[in-house]
């Protein structure tokens, strides 16, 4: 009896210390600036966030700097495969060994994004990896409606640069898309969730003759809209004709991708593309878990620190999407037998015609 009681005593003592240690853990940490987290080794990187803001992002805003960031990540850490021997993934090869990648085919343009970040990289002195991926999320956070990306913090230098090939392109065919994004760890639904990065793209090399042009009719809102506009029938090129790697566009300034065509219509993919159609919250919760995957990959997440409260907090979209303007369920192109196509209204009005995104 006497044995049971000390064994009693001893479990209330270990789980009131265990309880009193997780409540120390989960205490906030003021940082010297004001700043709250909740590891202190968070706190080197607010003012860093302040400066990729001013200098990079245009005091905060979605342009085409936070939609080039967020495009150098996937470039930078795709490169890489589970099963070895294709590059470091999310380590920041992209911007440390940029003279090699940036002549890879699919890295066209990305030259002007390393140029503006790379004096900025220098400036903060954060490695490669943790530069690239920190700039992704806080540009990110500038687009309305978008998640608050995971931002991990410690990853070492690149070895060595990414091999070329690894990059799906607009000309790949839906099964050599899919192996890729297979190879580096992902399934054909996390492959359709990474591509909601495309409603605050643009293209800037597809078409040469119209950079900047973007893939949906809201490009400064992290928004369904994508999905939905992929879907309708085409009506025209926006620039110098058909060019590799696009086919018509519903709507006059805008460009649709190959390959996001063929995903939304593939029997593989279409359901998961079309769930996406205005479900603000399923886009949201199904990108920011691709993202946190990608942009660890190749990278051992039990030696880096979340500091995801250094992130700023996203505006919100609480609104639904609507139809272009002179478009209605008709002129869907649905792929997805198994899903009612949901129910919108349509913006009232001639067709627009899409404005290229600003600064591109």
């Amino acid at each position: 009896m006497a044995f049971s009681r000390l064994s009693a005593i001893l479990t209330i003592a270990i789980a009131a210390t265990q309880s009193v240690n997780a409540a120390a853990a989960a205490k906030p940490h003021i940082c010297a600036s004001g700043h709250v987290t909740a590891n202190a080794a968070c706190c080197v990187l607010f003012p860093m966030v302040d400066k990729l803001q001013k200098d990079l992002f245009d005091g905060g805003e979605c342009g085409e700097e936070a939609h080039s960031a967020l495009r150098l990540s996937f470039h930078d850490a795709i490169g890489f495969s589970i099963h070895g021997g294709k590059g470091g993934g999310a380590d920041g090869s992209i911007l440390v060994f940029n003279a090699t990648e940036e002549k890879f085919h699919a890295n066209g343009g990305i030259d002007d994004i390393t140029a503006r970040q790379f004096p900025v990289f220098q400036e903060l002195k954060l490695s490669a990896g943790d530069f690239v991926h920190l700039a992704a999320a806080v540009g990110t956070a500038n687009c309305p409606g978008a998640p608050r990306l995971e931002f991990m913090f410690g990853r070492p230098p690149p070895k060595a640069a990414a091999p070329d090939l690894t990059i799906p392109e607009p000309t790949d065919d839906v099964t050599k898309i899919l192996a890729r994004f297979k190879d580096a760890g992902f399934s054909p639904r996390e492959a359709v969730a990474l591509l909601s990065s495309h409603t605050i793209a643009a293209a800037d090399v597809v078409d040469v003759t119209i950079p900047g042009t973007p893939f949906d009719s809201t490009v400064g809102t992290f928004d369904t809209q994508v999905f939905l506009e992929v879907l309708l029938k085409g009506r025209l090129f926006p620039g110098n004709g058909s060019q590799a790697g696009e086919v018509q566009s519903p709507l006059a300034g805008e460009m649709r991708l190959q390959s996001d065509f063929a995903i939304s219509q593939d029997s593989r993919t279409a359901c998961f593309w079309q769930a996406m159609i205005n479900d603000q919250q399923r886009m949201v919760n199904e990108f920011r878990a691709a993202m946190s995957k990608l942009q660890t990959l190749g990278q051992n997440r039990d030696k880096l620190t979340d500091c995801s409260d250094v992130v700023p907090v996203p505006a919100p979209f609480t609104k639904n999407i609507k139809f272009p303007a002179s478009f209605k369920k008709k002129d869907v192109q649905i792929a997805c037998p198994d899903l009612p196509f949901p129910s919108l209204a349509t913006v009232s009005g001639p067709a627009p015609t899409v404005p290229p995104v600003p600064g591109s």
